[in-house]
Parts: structure tokens; C-alpha cells; sequence
């Protein structure tokens, strides 16, 4: 498995390059704002991007689909629920493949109601805005709903390994990555809660 995780954007955002040793097919991950930097580490590694996986539709992970598009040609994928244009539509329990990389679609909103993240190999988690190294997704925005982050954050990511490697969707953390484990162990937002105090817990200034 290769993955590239590369700084865009005003926003600390990453953008990923996933992909597969053998077969040399790969994916972008969110391609926002530079997605020809995104491309050009690719070709470098000499890989054939085919798909973009978007986690969710908020501008700053996918207003960079159509330049990737065009320069490479490739099919969005996203979940069924999208407002943006998605070649694939997914829902939870779906699986696909990049290369040889067999992926997990897990439904996971909260903090957009369209978000995904996608489980690779039982060995890696991309998260989008669900979880961050040291802390979870916004709630108060458009769209979110702190009800659905609850379940995302304690029922749906609950089955996802100590040991998997956690990618997110921004440098927000104290670290640029992380493992569910140690998630659990140290990020104050994941201190079991039931929902009423999570709800409170997310309200707080």
C-alpha cells in the first residue's frame, strides 16, 4: 500500500495519494485546492490515478474534482446522499476496490451529512472531518447534526481496530496522524459520554 499525505491549502487541510504496489492503479483523497500537486507526486511514483474518494462535500475537500478530472480522468466517488457530482454513489457497508486495496465504506456524518470514511485493508482509516488527531468535526455549521457525530464517534468508528492508522482530514492535531488506539486513549472528545452529556460536552464554548 502507498500513501501520501500532502499539506494543501490555506486551510491545513491533506490530500491523499492511495495506492496500490502491484497493480499501480491509485486514488486522491479529497483533492482540494492543489490538486496538481496531489498529481504530480503521483506521477513521480509513477502511478495511474482512476478514482477521487471524496469524504464529504464541504468546499475545502472538494473544489479541487474537476481540475483532477481533467487532467487525469478520473471518477469521483462519494456517498449517495452528495450534492456534488459523483460518478459512484456508496452507502455504508459498501466495498470497493483500488489496485489490490479492498475499501470499507463506513457512513459517518455529524459533521456533514454526507461524510464517509473509507477503511483500507483492515490496516488504515482515512476519517475526512469525523476525527481529528486530538479532537472530532465542527457541529455548529450547516448541516452538522452533534446527534449523528455521537454515533459516528461511538457506535460506527467503535469497530475499527486499536491498531489502525488514523489519517485526517486537517493538520489540526499534534501530530499529522495518529492510530485509533491512541485516539481513544488521549483525545479528550472520545472520553465516554452518553449522548445528553456528549450534547452538552459539543455546546460548550
Amino acid at each position: 500500500m502507498i500513501i501520501e499525505q500532502i499539506p494543501i491549502g490555506p486551510m491545513a487541510n491533506f490530500g491523499y495519494i492511495l495506492g496500490c504496489e502491484e497493480t499501480r492503479i491509485a486514488a486522491l483523497i479529497d483533492p482540494a485546492f492543489e490538486p496538481e500537486k496531489l498529481i504530480a507526486r503521483a506521477r513521480e511514483l509513477d502511478l495511474d490515478i482512476e478514482w477521487i474518494l471524496n469524504t464529504h462535500g464541504h468546499f475545502d475537500h472538494i473544489n479541487g474534482n474537476e481540475t483532477a478530472v481533467e487532467i487525469t480522468g478520473a471518477k469521483i466517488l462519494g456517498h449517495s446522499s452528495a450534492t456534488f457530482y459523483v460518478d459512484r454513489k456508496v452507502e455504508h457497508g459498501d466495498k470497493f476496490q483500488i489496485g489490490n486495496l479492498y475499501i470499507d465504506v463506513l457512513f459517518t456524518p455529524g459533521h456533514c451529512p454526507d461524510e464517509i470514511c473509507f477503511f483500507v485493508n483492515n490496516q488504515v482509516i482515512f476519517t475526512g472531518d469525523v476525527l481529528f488527531v486530538g479532537e472530532c468535526g465542527r457541529t455548529d455549521l450547516p448541516g452538522s447534526n452533534v446527534q449523528d457525530m455521537y454515533q459516528s464517534l461511538f457506535h460506527t468508528l467503535a469497530s475499527i481496530p486499536d491498531d489502525v492508522d488514523m489519517f485526517p482530514g486537517h493538520d489540526y492535531g499534534s501530530s499529522p496522524m495518529s492510530t485509533m488506539g491512541f485516539e481513544r486513549a488521549n483525545n479528550y472528545v472520545l472520553k465516554p459520554r452518553t449522548l445528553e452529556e456528549f450534547i452538552a460536552f459539543m455546546n460548550e464554548p
